[in-house]
């Protein structure tokens, strides 16, 4: 069974509402619901829909880092803006993160996140597979030594 390992960023949200960060499981990672905060728990770019998504990716790609990942291992991101008219902006943060690897991705309008300034807050989960194991040895064939067996003896005095 994979051991659970759970990564805390140090911001003062957390622990208020008991979650980590990102937890491994195995060789899958999911990031919490990410903001566009500081290390200390502040709101930066307010207004600004592609400060705070870009922030946010900021965000996702330190705690994936902090497990041995990097964003092109993310395999899916979800969304969440308080103005879905506003999409392009958050493409263009997306996309700078993500051409090179695109994951699969959903954007969803919701009414409000968990502080008014905020206007973006994104969910990853990302992939690597471990190291291949070793491949076993190929079993070892029985030596030839040249020594005659009792059923080659008993062919010869026939």
């Amino acid at each position: 069974m994979a051991q659970l390992v759970r990564i805390s960023s140090g911001t003062p949200w957390e622990p208020v509402a008991a979650y980590s960060r990102a937890v491994k499981a195995g060789e899958l990672v999911a990031v919490s619901g990410t903001t566009a905060t500081d290390e200390r728990g502040l709101v930066v770019g307010g207004g600004q829909m592609y400060v705070q998504a870009r922030q946010a990716l900021l965000n996702i790609r330190t705690a994936l880092q902090r497990v041995g990942l990097s964003m092109q291992d993310v395999i899916r991101t979800r969304m969440f803006v308080t103005d879905i008219s506003r999409f392009a902006e958050v493409a263009r943060a997306h996309h700078e993160f993500f051409a090179e690897a695109p994951p699969a991705s959903t954007m969803v309008e919701v009414k409000g996140l968990v502080h008014p300034a905020m206007l973006i807050e994104i969910e990853a989960d990302a992939y690597r597979e471990s190291a291949p194991a070793p491949k076993a040895l190929p079993k070892s064939k029985p030596k030839i030594t040249g020594k005659k067996t009792s059923a080659s003896k008993s062919k010869r005095r026939r």
